[in-house]
């Protein structure tokens, strides 16, 4: 395993075992309860339609850009799947954390977690590209609504998140780097919305 897909590895498993309590905005309502309003006596039903997302047709000025397109689809394809899954493992950790009695129970909870999800996906995260890597790292942020680093430093301190946001930049990445979706992630986000929507 070469130096950057362990740090991609291990970025990944710390971000699935600790929840963050300030990054993870939970949805209570029950999945089966209806809205409905009541006006002069009749109850009508509220419905919430999915978001129609409209973008022009992609344009490329020559064919080593449409290319590098070509290439976003597939790795977005790739490590979305894996982004969204280290958002629903931190919102299961972070409510079942709640329910265990201690410190102690809470950290074996989570030494057992890790263990398992290092078996599990260890194969797999293996064989991510550098910049599949790197956008995996931005992708988690997207998800999660918070930096890699912003995570690590909650769970890990200032000290040991600085260190893994040093040996990232030896590497090109940066943990602190924010997702821009209006600017310039403008491209990843146009193709995560039309994978999430099953347009690409």
């Amino acid at each position: 395993m070469t130096n950057m897909k362990g740090y991609i590895l291990i970025l990944f498993i710390l971000c699935c075992v600790k929840g963050n309590s300030q990054a993870i905005k939970m949805n209570t309502r029950p999945a089966d309860v209806q809205k409905a309003v009541v006006e002069n006596g009749d109850t009508i039903a509220v419905v919430n339609l999915r978001n129609v997302f409209i973008y022009p047709e992609k344009r490329f000025k020559n064919k080593r850009q449409q290319e590098k397109y070509t290439k976003l689809v597939r790795d977005v394809k790739r490590t979305l799947p894996y982004a969204k899954m280290v958002y629903e493992t931190l919102i299961e950790t972070y409510e079942y954390m709640e329910t265990l009695p201690d410190e102690k129970s809470r950290q074996d909870h989570l030494q057992l977690m890790e263990k398992e999800l290092f078996k599990q996906y260890k194969p797999e995260l293996k064989k991510l590209t550098f910049s599949q890597g790197k956008l995996l790292i931005k992708l988690i942020d997207r998800e999660c609504n918070q930096s890699s680093y912003n995570l690590l430093k909650a769970y890990l301190g200032s000290f040991r998140a600085g260190f893994w946001n040093v040996f990232a930049s030896m590497f090109g990445a940066s943990l602190k780097s924010e997702y821009d979706p209006q600017g310039k992630d403008a491209d990843t986000e146009r193709v995560a919305v039309l994978v999430e929507n099953g347009l690409i």
